[in-house]
């Protein structure tokens, strides 16, 4: 049996603004780039701080949705797969790169917390509490005898 599994999930924000582009077929394309925070044991047992830059592709729907609500400095998460591409350049020389291609994006925190860490303008993902005259009531049961169990 073989398993081939391709998935990677990334939490972090945005370093630029993303950039919307269109094929010549008219299919929208973002490009961005995000920064994740990593830590790590030094020789010391301190913990370091370090940070991750990825780059991230993302087609169509979901190109336009992160163009539309995202802006540098904006939290996000990526759902994707992880793509390896290769090319020579002119004189030859052969490069790699390692890109994320984006399938779903989703808000990380509240308007008022990506204002403050400076996404404006931003769409904040609703918050949903029910206030206490809402709640569900249940019918008290005051002694554990009656329980079936």
């Amino acid at each position: 049996m073989s398993l081939n599994l391709n998935k990677v999930i990334l939490a972090g924000r945005l370093v630029a603004d993303p950039e919307l582009k269109q094929t010549q077929s008219g299919i929208a394309v973002a490009s961005l780039r995000i920064a994740v925070n990593r830590r790590f044991q030094s020789r010391d047992s301190q913990q370091q701080p370090d940070t991750d830059f990825f780059n991230v592709t993302a087609w169509r729907n979901t190109a336009e949705f992160i163009a539309k609500y995202f802006r540098k400095g904006s939290a996000i998460c990526i759902c994707g797969t992880i793509q390896n591409r290769s090319w020579t350049d002119q004189q030859g020389v052969k490069h790699y790169a390692t890109d994320i291609v984006a399938e779903e994006a989703n808000f990380v925190e509240s308007r008022n917390a990506q204002d403050n860490a400076g996404g404006n303008d931003t769409y904040a993902a609703p918050a949903y509490s029910s206030p206490a005259a809402a709640a569900p009531k249940f019918e008290e049961i005051k002694t554990d005898d009656d329980l079936p169990f």
